[in-house]
């Protein structure tokens, strides 16, 4: 478990599914701008910023290319990275094919698998959500697909842009793919990711679960000391995690 300490006056940001450039790059743009004006807000006090995936739509990094677009937020964590913040990135179905350009470029560690921390001693257990729990079966036979070694390397070899509009087109297109499907509260004894909780409380305690990939902002209470938290999106509610240390709170954007 990785240890945390904020110092005063400092807070922790949580924020998931952006699914920049859909429906278009011109039709995000200003989800974008916002995101970007929502960066800057928190600047001044954030010590720590966990990005939970699907920042983009599509993301593949080709050996020497990366897809077009995306400037303003990558600038903008570059310039916050590059400020001490510590920032870390959750890999979610969108965006799984990272390989290296945000560590070597930006500074910030990029995770493929949930992680556990203690920030000023409060257990946290963090992940975008994609394949967890009982159900979710859809997800988890196409990550098999997606991260499979041979279609990654059959798909690098298209010319980029064929492959990533190809990509685009499936990530619009397909409701599996783009988490339209399902994107309605199941009640908490069938939602997958509160399940998964349950079962993780079994085994060892955290007084936070943060997942994204839901598209709902949800908080729901596991047990007398356990929280379940969903971060919403970027697209319909605007909605992120604030941690000062000692209360975790999701706010809205406005």
């Amino acid at each position: 478990m990785t240890n945390i300490e904020l110092p005063a006056g400092k807070k922790v940001y949580f924020a998931s599914d952006n699914h920049l450039g859909a429906p278009t790059m011109k039709e995000s743009r200003q989800r974008e701008l916002k995101f970007v004006r929502w960066l800057d807000t928190i600047k001044s006090d954030a010590g720590v910023i966990f990005l939970m995936g699907d920042l983009f739509d599509f993301w593949f990094e080709y050996k020497t290319v990366i897809p077009k677009g995306f400037t303003r937020t990558l600038g903008k964590l570059a310039e916050l990275s590059d400020a001490g913040i510590e920032i870390h990135y959750f890999v979610g179905n969108h965006d799984l094919w990272m390989n290296g350009y945000f560590e070597e470029e930006l500074n910030i560690p990029v995770y493929h698998k949930p992680q556990q921390y203690s920030i000023n001693g409060a257990s946290f257990f963090i992940g975008h959500g994609d394949g967890l729990g009982p159900d979710d079966k859809g997800f988890k036979r196409m990550k098999k697909v997606f991260t499979n070694p041979l279609a990654k390397w059959f798909f690098k070899w298209l010319h980029p842009d064929i492959g990533v509009r190809l990509a685009k087109h499936l990530s619009v297109s397909n409701k599996l793919i783009s988490g339209d499907d399902d994107a309605k509260f199941l009640g908490n004894d069938k939602e997958w990711l509160v399940l998964y909780a349950h079962r993780k409380l079994e085994q060892q305690h955290y007084d936070h679960f943060i997942f994204g990939h839901r598209h709902l902002p949800l908080e729901i209470k596991l047990n007398e000391n356990s929280k379940y938290t969903n971060l919403g999106d970027w697209i319909n509610y605007y909605t992120y995690g604030e941690f000062d240390g000692k209360e975790l709170s999701l706010k809205k954007f406005n």
